[in-house]
């Protein structure tokens, strides 16, 4: 298709069924927010008794939805988008789309790598040996299943002795909490950046797009979706009380992404075109970079931290790991078929 053959101008979108496109902002933003903060809401308060089954599927479906999000919502666009006729013959020569996306996922990993080391030193600097593979204080609990050394030392026994123990391990075991606390804010704030950057792009497509019925639908289920996926995983986060908003404030923050992104499209919409040039370039870039960014949240954090280097999860039946397997493919099938429409 040569570039005569698409609009490639600067504007502007579709602009039927204004009155429907208005009420899209506040419809996605119910659906977008009931994902993301019931998990965190049911968590965290005593008077929704939801049962902890519940929870387990919308962790490992979650965990699927973000995985096939990389892979239908963001790769394959930013391929689409990057490819585009509209744009100089250099950008057909160079898969950016794919180099874009392996650039952000080393990028985070060297981020993670440099924060770990980091971290480590900083226990160090407290007398505590930071140990990947789980044996006692300073131990990350989902790289290992090893377990707690038990060996008596000679002066046990002795209260003196027990009560500076207690003490050192109390100090270590707060400095620890903190460190998991800080290790978890970062993963997050990782994970809510590749997703908030989609979002907002599908906000400003819906906005303009001009098969806007069926586009309307598909989003809402893809944002509930991507919003259970998302605030699942915020429910678990285990901080320190005066970090209990940060769950809260990330779920609140993802519901209002895709809104946003339908307003200011909506202000914008007789002069942006989202097939045009300078739109391909940004969008294609974004969504390359989210792609790497979820790859590597969704593999790593998501997939090898729970199913490989969680202890519950090695010593669970293997009717308890099959279940969990399901759900995530269930999150995944579902995700990857709404990708048929959006």
């Amino acid at each position: 298709m040569s570039s005569s053959d698409v609009d490639c101008g600067n504007g502007g979108g579709a602009d039927s069924y204004t009155s429907l496109r208005i009420a899209s902002v506040f419809i996605v933003l119910v659906g977008s927010s009931f994902g993301a903060l019931f998990p965190v809401i049911a968590k965290k308060t005593q008077w929704l008794h939801v049962p902890d089954g519940v929870f387990d599927f919308a962790k490992y479906f979650g965990s699927g939805v973000i995985i096939a999000t990389s892979f239908i919502h963001l790769l394959s666009p930013a391929l689409d988008e990057l490819g585009s006729s509209c744009l100089s013959p250099a950008w057909q020569q160079y898969p950016y789309a794919l180099a874009l996306a392996m650039l952000s996922l080393f990028s985070i990993f060297i981020v993670e790598l440099v924060a770990f080391r980091w971290g480590t030193a900083k226990l160090a600097a407290l007398g505590i040996k930071h140990d990947a593979h789980g044996h006692g204080i300073g131990a990350h609990a989902a790289h290992g299943p090893e377990g707690i050394s038990t060996q008596s030392t000679p002066l046990e026994g002795n209260s003196a002795y027990e009560k500076d123990v207690s003490d050192i391990e109390a100090s270590h075991t707060h400095a620890n909490y903190d460190s998991s606390a800080l290790a978890q804010i970062v993963g997050v704030f990782i994970l809510e950046f590749g997703v908030l950057l989609h979002s907002l792009l599908i906000g400003l497509t819906l906005a303009v797009d001009p098969n806007f019925k069926v586009l309307f639908v598909v989003i809402i289920f893809h944002q509930t979706f991507e919003g259970l996926g998302i605030g699942s995983r915020l429910a678990f986060m285990k901080v320190p009380a005066r970090y209990n908003f940060i769950p809260v404030c990330a779920a609140i923050l993802y519901a209002i992404t895709t809104p946003l992104g339908i307003a200011v499209g909506l202000g914008v919409r007789n002069t942006y075109n989202p097939g045009s040039t300078t739109a391909s370039i940004v969008s294609g870039v974004m969504d390359s970079l989210s792609a790497g960014i979820l790859l590597y949240t969704g593999m790593v954090e998501l997939l090898a931290h729970e199913f490989i280097f969680n202890k519950d999860m090695n010593n669970a039946s293997n009717g308890k790991v099959a279940y969990a397997v399901c759900c995530m493919l269930l999150g995944t099938g579902v995700m990857a078929l709404l990708g048929r429409w959006a």
